[in-house]
């Protein structure tokens, strides 16, 4: 297995972040699922592109990037979907009942109306 392991330091001009609620929502979807990491990945969907998809995994697969966003939440990202989201901040924001995942994507240079999909250049 070929994993690259992200380190801030040394890569952090292709991190991806999370926020604090993030980070804290995340940890708790992972709670009853222990040593098991969120993978962020994507698919060719929607009317723009491109859509995310977070998936609970058991390991990271050939060439995906890790980033250990905190002492119980690892996030790998898939290696074709590095170059969607390099720079992404991944938050996680209540509106108004309902709280949603969103993607800070600076690279989305076009989004569809629902939001379940965008483009790149």
């Amino acid at each position: 297995m070929n994993v690259e392991i992200f380190t801030p330091k040394n890569r952090q001009d292709d991190a991806v972040t999370l926020t604090e609620a993030a980070i804290k929502y995340f940890e708790g979807k992972l709670a009853s699922h222990p040593g098991q990491l969120l993978r962020l990945s994507s698919k060719v969907s929607g009317c723009t592109g491109y859509s995310y998809v977070l998936d609970v995994a058991k390991k990271a697969e050939d060439g995906d990037t890790q980033i250990k966003a905190s002492n119980k939440l690892t996030l790998t990202i898939a290696a074709k979907t590095m170059e969607l989201v390099r720079h992404t901040e991944i938050d996680y924001v209540k509106e108004g009942v309902n709280g949603i995942v969103k993607f800070n994507n600076p690279n989305a240079v076009n989004e569809c109306g629902c939001g379940e999909s965008f483009s790149v250049s």
